[in-house]
């Protein structure tokens, strides 16, 4: 649970620099890769993180509005990374109007008491957990693989 504005804001910054950086190696064409058919793709993921934040922190406080209602199949590569970065960064100019003592507050988070300050850990968690399947999704269909918390295999190979 976070209970200093200035974590969150760090947390999410950084976070946000990684997702980021998975979704810069997104490409229109394979914006359809999936795991198995019929599974979430690599557009539908790019585009929920692209959309999904703004439920978050709207719970949490933090009124932002996702950067346009296009759909998921209707979206490109650059429109994704675009929506992405202006919620992102909506979001940590958003967080300085929260004090620490709102992070203590409680909410309602899918029918259960959380404080404002967990919320916004779920929302780093839930962008974590997407980007990690993006990361295998973007392997599979042969794209770059950005090394957002470690050295990817290719970065070690040239050690």
């Amino acid at each position: 649970m976070y209970r200093k504005t200035e974590d969150i804001i760090a947390d999410w910054t950084a976070s946000a620099h990684g997702t980021v950086q998975v979704l810069e190696s997104l490409t229109d064409e394979k914006l359809g890769q999936a795991i198995v058919e019929g599974h979430s793709t690599l557009g539908w993921l790019g585009w929920h993180l692209a959309t999904s934040p703004a439920f978050f922190a709207g719970v949490a406080g933090i009124k932002v509005r996702p950067a346009t209602d296009k759909k998921a199949e209707n979206i490109t590569a650059a429109e994704i990374v675009q929506a992405y970065k202006t919620i992102a960064a909506d979001i940590a100019e958003a967080a300085k109007s929260l004090t620490d003592e709102t992070l203590s507050e409680t909410v309602d988070q899918f029918g259960k008491p959380m404080t404002k300050g967990s919320v916004l850990g779920l929302l780093i968690q839930h962008q974590v957990h997407h980007r990690g399947q993006m990361t295998v999704l973007l392997r599979q269909a042969g794209l770059p693989v950005p090394g957002v918390l470690g050295p990817t295999k290719e970065m070690q190979a040239k050690g």
